[in-house]
């Protein structure tokens, strides 16, 4: 009990303190960048960073908190992207204290937008098979190989690069982990178009890129443990639960935001509506509220089993909330929960699939309507009356991608089994049989 009152004594504490720094500082004539400067270096757009790497360290709750806060005050939040999901987060646990002032300074203050140079054609279930090629010169590293699923590569200034840089160490053994410039003339981005109409994944072309030595992250031939950082990281944040940031925006050199007036980024906020202690509060928004309520206007809450799925809906979404506050109170504590990463990602894609069938069923044969550009969904909004199908119709065309990206539903059962169960593991060659010595794509 006591453990709980000081936790919530500490979060109306740094609540209170943001209010008022929110006060003294909020001003919509600013530019982006001269916003996201004085949110990112006061540890309020990545608070649960810890303290040394332009955070608060505060727990997962309180970063929800905070982000809730500033949406509720009409200031723009936090810059959206991977650079805050996952490089930095990686960075803290594993950087410099020079890696730290340079790249996640960059990533809290917006000045530089991030991308995942993980996956390749031929290592995406078996990611320790890649292939890409670092070779040392000097004081830089000259990259050579192919990656693909490169979400948002389009826009990143910098990209988080695995890449073999020693074939005769065993596969798991002879990777390391860089910051990789995206704008060099050695790296080409190419657009992969979805059946969303959308193009945010990408194949990425590196043909002797640069590296410098200094943009070697968690040390030489250390790069695995490294990336298993950024996937726990990814996993975690990919699983359900969590908070909206409200009105944000792309950063980065590329996307052209960071001279734009920040006020015209957001809008007014809403008037806070009094509320009673005995009121439960609806933890589970997004897609779940959408989809009640179109339930309820069309009529298809009267159907039990549309009742049931919505019930099911909230259920996840709230496991998947309560779980994200196990783990971060059990590593403020220095332990861990094994596997709630994969658990989380595999929640996630759980809830893609349960809201695709249940959005599908809910608004029927208005299903089949779908417009790929946003002048064509609004058009087609106007027409039907249903300013929500949007959503609805690309949410179902994008639930087939989470059971793939960051690590394929049955790669993390696999690591479930064996990592956490301690169940066995496919017969194959000896893990510390040197890549060089391992048959093709082994």
């Amino acid at each position: 009990m006591t453990a709980t009152l000081d936790s919530a004594t500490n979060s109306d504490s740094i609540l209170d303190e943001l209010r008022t720094w929110l006060s003294d500082n909020w001003d919509p004539d600013l530019t982006v960048a001269q916003w996201w400067e004085k949110l990112g270096l006061a540890g309020w757009a990545a608070p649960t960073l810890p303290t040394h790497a332009f955070g608060r360290g505060v727990a997962r709750s309180v970063g929800v908190q905070i982000a809730n806060e500033i949406q509720a005050f009409g200031a723009m939040g936090a810059p959206d992207g991977l650079g805050l999901l996952l490089a930095a987060p990686t960075i803290a646990d594993h950087g410099t204290p020079e890696q730290i002032d340079l790249y996640v300074r960059e990533i809290v203050t917006g000045q530089k937008a991030w991308c995942q140079l993980f996956s390749e054609p031929g290592a995406g279930s078996d990611l320790a098979g890649l292939t890409t090629r670092a070779i040392e010169d000097g004081e830089e590293w000259v990259v050579t190989g192919q990656k693909v699923w490169t979400s948002l590569g389009q826009s990143a200034d910098l990209g988080m690069l695995i890449a073999r840089t020693n074939v005769d160490l065993p596969k798991h053994q002879g990777i390391s982990y860089f910051a990789c410039d995206m704008h060099q003339s050695g790296v080409e981005v190419r657009p992969l178009r979805e059946m969303t109409g959308h193009a945010m994944f990408n194949e990425t072309f590196l043909t002797d890129a640069r590296v410098p030595n200094s943009a070697l992250i968690g040390g030489k031939n250390n790069g695995w443990k490294v990336a298993n950082t950024t996937l726990t990281y990814e996993r975690s944040g990919l699983g359900s639960g969590g908070s909206s940031r409200g009105a944000t925006a792309t950063p980065g050199t590329i996307a052209g935001n960071l001279n734009k007036r920040v006020g015209d980024f957001v809008t007014a906020p809403a008037p806070k509506k009094s509320s009673s202690a005995s009121t439960p509060k609806k933890r589970s928004g997004g897609m779940f509220e959408i989809l009640s309520g179109l339930a309820k206007g069309n009529g298809a809450s009267k159907r039990a089993t549309v009742r049931q799925d919505l019930v099911r809906l909230f259920t996840l979404n709230e496991i998947g909330r309560i779980n994200g506050e196990r783990v971060k109170v059990a590593r403020a504590q220095g332990q861990d929960i094994p596997g709630m990463g994969n658990i989380s990602k595999l929640s996630m894609s759980m809830i893609m699939r349960l809201t695709r069938d249940l959005g599908l069923t809910i608004v029927g044969n208005q299903g089949m309507l779908h417009g790929y550009e946003s002048s064509e969904q609004k058009e087609l909004s106007e027409l039907i009356g249903n300013p929500f199908l949007p959503a609805v119709t690309t949410t179902s065309l994008y639930a087939q991608a989470p059971q793939i990206y960051g690590g394929t539903d049955q790669i993390q059962r696999n690591i479930l089994s064996e990592r956490v169960l301690g169940l066995p593991k496919d017969l194959g060659p000896d893990k510390n049989t040197p890549f060089s010595q391992l048959p093709k794509n082994a």
